[in-house]
């Protein structure tokens, strides 16, 4: 999709165009006949949000309605679900090609909704037969809006959306040495990112006790990938260590998923594939942030001499681990990488994982689960940011009282609590073990897939916490 930003003459535009009237300055902007801005005018009094359709034939006109006295992170979030109510009208008529513009609203409100008709714009449609219409242009006209701010947001929706394409792809064709490999050829393209993988040999040699004990079902050999952007003009003089979970499938290893849990869970590398993005989206637009991103990777199988419970793992820092459940995979993967990113003295240690049901079942599919330790101040921030980009999150206790509920006879701890209580936050406080430096944990189990249709998210891969994490260091590279 092309999204550029130039001066609309309406008079001699043939294709369909989409105002936005969020006040009586924008209404002043839109060249309307009287009965047209009479209609309009009826409609919003009706419902402030209403979406008003005006025939101008060969054209269509869309006036978007919206509540700008609003708080401004529900204001962008209601465009961005605005367009893609919009953008799905537009696909059953076969528009291609729309003009939008933002005269008379501010630049924050024109870039919510092009976002929200750019991430609706993606389907996951490469092995389809039949595919759907969707946008392939829009013009964004905006004297106000910066030309730069849009460009570089557009490079971020354009990484979002290979971001769900990873995510969507099957484990049949994309397996952690297949990954590892796009990962290092995509790392290639971008300037200033370093891409190292290492292989089976090099996981045994650094005793990744979890990463290899997880790997002992599979066919496929596992993989650690480490991806660096370290500009020069860094504000941080310590990296900050990106941690995702890279379960490349997960069927629960000997402790399969019961009835239908086992589908969707290509997503189970989510993590991985969010904390790569999140290092090519900075080095592609050039935030002065020193990240580091280490990403485990395996599927969770129950063959050949598959990992079972009763098993004792000894972890990369030396910590054993009773086996309780080999569903609770994730999380060994992501303590041997937090392991070595801790050993590597970074200034803060963020992990993303699709980690447990007990964080959907707390939060459903709005929210991600986030703990931490030692940082206060980045926690707080974050949910700054979450509120602002409407990627919320909500905070869990993480009190050290919960390791008890992770306490071993035969080793230094379980991977798994096997009570029917605090699933996700004695999870996060496992992995919490493994990092001595201030550490936030994110739990997207119930965002990074959605298995019907939510709104500019679609179905299937979602992309979220992207957009969180850019705008976090984004923030975090403003406030040094």
């Amino acid at each position: 999709m092309e999204i550029k930003l130039e001066k609309i003459e309406f008079g001699t535009l043939r294709r369909s165009v989409i105002f936005l009237y969020g006040s009586e300055v924008a209404m002043r902007s839109l060249p309307f006949k009287r009965e047209e801005s009479a209609y309009v005018e009826e409609r919003r009094k009706r419902d402030i949000s209403s979406l008003v359709v005006l025939n101008r034939l060969p054209q269509k006109i869309y006036v978007q309605n919206f509540d700008s006295e609003k708080p401004s992170g529900e204001t962008l979030e209601n465009l961005r679900k605005a367009a893609a109510e919009l953008q799905l009208m537009l696909a059953k008529e076969g528009v291609t090609s729309v003009a939008v513009t933002g005269e008379g609203v501010i630049p924050e409100e024109v870039v919510a909704f092009v976002e929200g008709l750019a991430m609706a714009s993606y389907r996951f449609d490469k092995y389809k037969a039949k595919k759907d219409t969707l946008l392939e242009e829009i013009v964004v006209s905006s004297h106000i809006l910066d030309p730069k701010s849009l460009e570089e947001n557009v490079r971020l929706w354009r990484r979002i959306n290979v971001l769900r394409d990873w995510v969507n792809e099957p484990v049949m064709y994309l397996n952690a040495p297949t990954f590892a490999d796009m990962l290092k050829a995509e790392a290639d393209k971008v300037a200033g990112v370093k891409c190292t993988v290492m292989g089976q040999k090099k996981i045994e040699s650094l005793k990744m006790g979890g990463l290899l004990a997880v790997n002992r079902g599979s066919e496929d050999e596992a993989r650690f990938v480490v991806l660096e952007y370290k500009p020069a003009d860094r504000v941080n003089k310590k990296p900050m260590a990106l941690v995702g979970k890279g379960v490349m499938y997960d069927t629960g290893g000997l402790n399969i998923k019961p009835e239908d849990y086992m589908t969707e869970m290509k997503s189970d590398m989510a993590g991985a594939a969010t904390m790569a993005s999140v290092v090519l989206a900075a080095a592609e637009n050039g935030l002065p942030v020193w990240l580091k991103a280490y990403l485990p990777m395996t599927d969770n199988r129950p063959g050949k001499n598959a990992y079972a419970a009763d098993d004792i793992l000894r972890m990369y820092d030396g910590t054993t681990v009773e086996i309780t459940n080999t569903d609770a995979e994730g999380r060994l993967i992501l303590a041997d990488a937090i392991a070595y990113a801790d050993a590597e003295q970074p200034e803060l240690i963020i992990d993303a994982a699709t980690l447990t049901g007990a964080a959907v079942r707390a939060l459903g599919d709005g929210a991600a689960a986030v703990m931490g330790q030692d940082a206060e101040g980045p926690m707080e921030l974050l949910r700054i940011v979450g509120e602002n980009v409407y990627e919320r999150v909500a905070v869990l206790p993480f009190w050290k009282e919960y390791d008890e509920l992770l306490k071993s006879e035969v080793a230094d701890m379980i991977n798994c609590n096997l009570e029917a209580k605090a699933g996700a936050i004695t999870a996060g406080r496992f992995l919490a073990h493994f990092a001595h430096h201030p550490y936030i944990h994110i739990d997207i189990a119930g965002v990074a897939f959605y298995g019907k249709r939510r709104s500019f998210y679609g179905a299937g891969a979602s992309g979220w916490g992207l957009r969180l994490l850019y705008a976090f260091f984004q923030m975090y590279g403003e406030r040094k």
